[in-house]
């Protein structure tokens, strides 16, 4: 709260000095401009990031429904790597390596294809900006 009065007080305490020249216009016209060019990137990069989460959303879904599929088509009772000797956790690791595996393919694929929707988006915003200008 005190910020918010003190930054009122600056704005309150400032008397704008308006004159009839060419170049008051063309400052404002600057600044008018580049306010706009901040709301436009700030639109751009909203919208990339919405398209991000959706398309993460989309390939989550996709990759862990594949992962429940390959995991219930596959025999439980039989590991995917067994370990010549014999720890709890290697116990664990083995009984549970199906399960590890998809989850570790889902999350690969999940992965390359969050990079390949981002690149893809770089790629289209850069060529955008080519066209502008």
């Amino acid at each position: 709260m005190n910020s918010d009065k003190a930054l009122e007080d600056v704005f309150l305490a400032q008397t704008p000095r308006f004159t009839d020249n060419d170049a008051f216009m063309a400052s404002l016209t600057k600044r008018l401009d580049a306010v706009e060019y901040v709301k436009r990137f700030q639109e751009a990069t909203l919208r990339r990031y919405k398209m991000m989460m959706l398309a993460a959303f989309v390939v989550g879904i996709i990759s862990g429904a594949l992962a429940v599929m390959y995991v219930l088509s596959t025999p439980a009772d039989v590991p995917l790597f067994t370990f010549r000797m014999h720890s709890a956790v290697l116990s664990w690791l083995s009984e549970n390596s199906r399960i590890i595996m998809a989850t570790t393919l889902a999350f690969l694929i999940t992965l390359g294809l969050i990079s390949i929707v981002g690149n893809v988006q770089d790629i289209v915003r850069m060529r955008a900006k080519e066209i502008e200008m």
